[in-house]
């Protein structure tokens, strides 16, 4: 990590979205507190909002005050916050922002280098980048980057198109799609903790393991988010993006170094090796009305801005198989779902069990199997659950853990964005997703879209429906407990 960034201008095209309040500004004073960025403006650009730079900082200086940064020391950063709405429609606003764009390095004596972070509806997302190569924006003198927020495309045939949209105007190079969980330190982990020990790298294989689950579990229903959420459902919101590419962190092999065409093209040789989806392997699921915490919550179809009668899913699970040397035959059964009973995401890799069941006759009891859980939030760390005698008689074995906990060796986690926008900065594409993985993502899940699946209802505050159970049920397998 470089001690500082080049100079350039960070324009957030949404600039007085909720995604630039409650993340990206935070994330840049962030980076300059941790004097990462010496020299450097923000312009945030938006229709319809009546500012000018003034009332733009004041608005800046009230979004980081709630994100609870001291407000005395706000003053001269917000200095450098400067806000553009565009004139004109179309090409013509474009064009203008290319012009605001241009002055505002001539006064503040920076280079062209531009990182343009789209904070837009992904519906605009192609017609934004239309505009900006029409406008001149994807050259400079320096160096000109582009990030996209998810979901990049609906299905497989919209993505393909938004890719070709996108590239006939910026070169991958360029490219930045961000899937925030790339950018968590215990997500960056899994291939420190894979690659850098040798003792587990050795274990990860056919040979050893026995199943892998990834649960991604959220205790919170859709909120504010019902008029996406209802269109998108949790295949789309969060099985393509954030539990396929935890999935190819784990299944990925060696790369040849720690680059981010190395690191990428082996995640994207994992989604090809997948076979498709065994329709009898997927669970869909919707919440009903139930208790979290003690409270009563109320089901998915009551929530204010979801469609009546909606057969949208609010949980999924399903299995997937790796058709590989490393991975054939070990089933990887991923699960996500909202009102379950907390938040948590966790990948527990089982191991398989000793080929001789040598206690079997000694009145130990069961002898489960060892577990390696990697916990990414919260309480992250990792635990490997062990068998040890338990002192005394009669004998018997209990399951204990060796354990690592982040909290008890390191200062508190920095929050994704910072690390990511760090990588922006830098021209650091390794955490970032390439469009074939996009691409290769979708190919997987696009099938199962088409399809009319059961809907299985399970009451919030539950782990999910009965029927989740009866698919792992059928390998001999169960869910660990949420």
């Amino acid at each position: 990590m470089s001690e500082t960034i080049e100079p350039h201008t960070f324009i957030i095209l949404g600039g007085t979205g909720d995604l630039a309040r409650r993340k990206l500004l935070p994330a840049v004073y962030r980076l300059t507190r941790q004097d990462m960025l010496d020299r450097w403006c923000i312009l945030g650009v938006a229709r319809g909002e009546d500012m000018d730079d003034e009332s733009y900082r004041a608005w800046v200086r009230e979004a980081l005050v709630d994100a609870g940064f001291d407000q005395e020391e706000l003053a001269a950063w917000c200095d450098r916050c400067l806000y553009y709405q565009p004139s004109g429609s179309g090409v013509e606003g474009w064009k203008s922002i290319a012009a605001r764009i241009d002055a505002l390095e001539q006064e503040h004596e920076l280079p062209q280098n531009r990182a343009f972070y789209l904070a837009l509806p992904p519906k605009v997302f192609s017609t934004a980048v239309t505009g900006m190569g029409a406008a001149g924006l994807n050259k400079s003198r320096g160096w000109t980057r582009v990030v996209f927020e998810k979901p990049f495309g609906q299905d497989l045939a919209s993505a393909q198109d938004l890719n070709r949209a996108v590239h006939e105007v910026f070169d991958e190079t360029q490219i930045y799609r961000i899937d925030h969980y790339l950018g968590k330190e215990t997500v960056q982990n899994l291939l420190v903790f894979r690659f850098a020990n040798p003792i587990f790298e050795a274990l990860w294989n056919r040979e050893r393991v026995e199943h892998i689950q990834i649960t991604v579990s959220e205790d919170l229903g859709v909120g504010t988010r019902a008029g996406y959420y209802d269109q998108s459902g949790a295949l789309r919101d969060m099985v393509q993006n954030h539990l396929t590419q935890l999935m190819t962190l784990i299944a990925m092999e060696i790369p040849v170094r720690y680059d981010a065409d190395f690191v990428r093209n082996e995640k994207v040789k994992v989604l090809r090796s997948i076979r498709p989806l065994d329709l009898d392997n997927v669970v869909f699921g919707q919440y009903t009305a139930g208790r979290i915490g003690g409270e009563e919550v109320r089901g998915y179809q009551d929530a204010p801005g979801v469609a009546d009668n909606s057969i949208n899913p609010t949980y999924v699970a399903l299995k997937l198989e790796v058709a590989n040397w490393r991975w054939a035959g070990v089933p990887f059964y991923l699960r996500t779902g909202k009102r379950l009973p907390r938040r948590q995401t966790e990948i527990a890799v089982t191991f398989r069990q000793p080929p001789v069941p040598l206690f079997a006759n000694m009145r130990f009891g069961n002898v489960e199997p060892d577990v390696l859980l990697l916990t990414l939030q919260p309480d992250e760390g990792f635990s490997l659950l062990i068998d040890v005698k338990r002192p005394g008689q009669p004998p018997s074995i209990d399951k204990l853990p060796l354990t690592f906990q982040y909290d008890q060796a390191y200062e508190p986690l920095q929050d994704a964005y910072v690390t990511l926008l760090h990588d922006l900065l830098e021209g650091d594409q390794t955490l970032f997703v390439h469009a074939h993985e996009v691409e290769a993502a979708w190919e997987l899940y696009t099938p199962l879209l088409a399809q009319r699946f059961p809907l299985h209802k399970y009451a919030a505050g539950s782990e999910g429906p009965l029927a989740s159970d009866k698919m792992l049920a059928r390998s001999g397998h169960v869910w660990r407990p949420i």
